[in-house]
């Protein structure tokens, strides 16, 4: 049969869309495009936003229309916490929740035999245990992959639905990751990017209790450590980076110790959702705005040209304008390389949907167009600082753009150079030289 899949959401949607690819290909099946006509529809779903949900069914039924026999399967997150909602649509044949990915293939195969209407869902309560999907070998990038460590969490912030889609927090056999990597490097890739629902929280459950090595044991090493020095042990030209870390689990002192990891790509995406305290207490977001400054100041004190980016809602229940103005003194204060502005969504379930003070669509509306405006002043001038410090940066090119080869520095700067084709999945010197585009121009050395 033809498949064709969808994903959208996070990168652990993107990691486990890549893994089931492997596995229906590995059945002797064709992957296709999802402009193609196919025989089944994978739509891998979020539900992290209203727009999310209805993104996702805009998608279902597009792909009905594009070829109303094909089988359309619908799993992740939105198909977790709103089974009945999608069963209920006329297009929707399989229902498959997060803890069920795994076993697509077999619903998939049992449909099309059948040709009867399945639902499979798992309770939060029932999703204690890392599901094993195998270990990938390819990816749709050519230099990129992404490894997911870790799944679950249970951090419960007032506005999310995701520890209710995504269960108890479970984490992946250290083994596994590094033989997926090992598998990687082999294959040619040479960015690993670690992933996971909450990848802080790695080896933090009950019940963790892989053996470590004398030097780890030595070095006290624990947690996401574990991964980054085995990894890191690996032969081979990579690098490592992470794809967030959340300062509802870490402080400055945890981010201290990730710096001895050489090959650590200089970035974090460091969620901050809100710059006021009171506001931070609402979301149960666990930290202050002065604790997270502390990580700042330990990230920029080892690197100046430290990328970080990060995510802010606005609107938040109570939000008042001092509360948005101060999101907007820590965007100034902290010159994020990347801001990603969110308008609160409430979404039934979460805490934060019962709260009094909800706000209004107009000056949501409002906040966010000033919130990104703030974020692309503090990007510019991140840009312009690392102009005029003459950094020199290490850059994976990865393709072509208007005849100059484009790629990721290791501090996650977009960046623009002369140079031939034969330098595409390789690692090269770059002097930054002024913005340019969505990122900058460089100018690369040889030798």
């Amino acid at each position: 049969m033809k498949i064709a899949f969808h994903t959208l959401g996070c990168k652990v949607n993107q990691y486990e869309t890549e893994a089931m690819k492997e596995q229906f290909a590995a059945a002797g099946h064709e992957i296709v495009g999802e402009e193609d006509l196919a025989d089944v529809y994978i739509i891998n779903t979020c539900t992290v936003t209203n727009l999310a949900d209805r993104k996702s069914r805009q998608y279902i039924r597009r792909m009905k229309k594009q070829c109303p026999q094909a089988v359309v399967a619908v799993t992740g997150c939105y198909a977790q916490v709103k089974p009945e909602e999608l069963s209920a649509m006329e297009e929707v044949d399989i229902v498959a929740g997060t803890g069920e990915k795994s076993n697509l293939l077999t619903y998939v195969e049992q449909f099309c035999a059948e040709h009867q209407a399945q639902l499979h869902i798992r309770s939060r309560e029932d999703l204690t245990e890392y599901s094993d999907r195998g270990i990938i070998t390819s990816m749709e990038s050519r230099t990129r992959a992404y490894i997911k460590i870790q799944e679950g969490c249970n951090r419960f912030c007032a506005y999310c639905l995701i520890p209710f889609a995504r269960g108890q927090v479970r984490s992946r056999d250290p083994e596994e990751i590094v033989e997926e990597a090992r598998a990687l490097i082999a294959a040619g890739f040479k960015e690993l990017i670690l992933t996971g629902i909450n990848t802080a929280l790695y080896g933090t459950e009950d019940g963790f209790d892989w053996p470590l090595t004398e030097e780890e044991e030595a070095a006290g090493v624990s947690g996401i450590e574990i991964i980054l020095g085995r990894i890191s042990r690996l032969p081979g030209d990579f690098r490592i980076r992470l794809s967030s870390l959340e300062p509802t689990v870490v402080n400055a002192g945890y981010v201290k110790r990730l710096l001895q990891y050489e090959r650590l790509c200089p970035h974090l995406h460091l969620s901050m959702q809100s710059g006021s305290d009171r506001i931070l207490k609402a979301m149960n977001r666990r930290y202050s705005r002065q604790e997270y400054l502390e990580i700042v100041r330990v990230l920029k004190a080892y690197d100046p040209g430290y990328g970080i980016t990060t995510d802010i809602i606005v609107g938040f229940p109570g939000e008042t304008e001092e509360d948005f103005q101060d999101s907007l003194d820590m965007i100034r204060t902290v010159e994020f390389c990347k801001v990603h502005g969110f308008r609160y969504s409430r979404r039934p379930g979460t805490a934060a949907a019962a709260m009094t003070g909800q706000v209004g669509g107009e000056v949501k509306n409002r906040r966010i167009q000033k919130l990104l405006e703030e974020g692309e002043k503090a990007e510019k001038n991140y840009f312009a600082k690392c102009a005029a410090r003459k950094e020199v940066r290490t850059v994976l090119f990865e393709e072509t753009d208007g005849g100059l080869l484009t790629g990721y520095s290791e501090n996650y700067i977009k960046v623009y150079a002369s140079g031939g084709e034969d330098r595409l999945n390789r690692f090269q010197k770059v002097r930054l030289l002024e913005e340019y585009k969505d990122g900058m121009k460089g100018e690369i050395i040889d030798g």
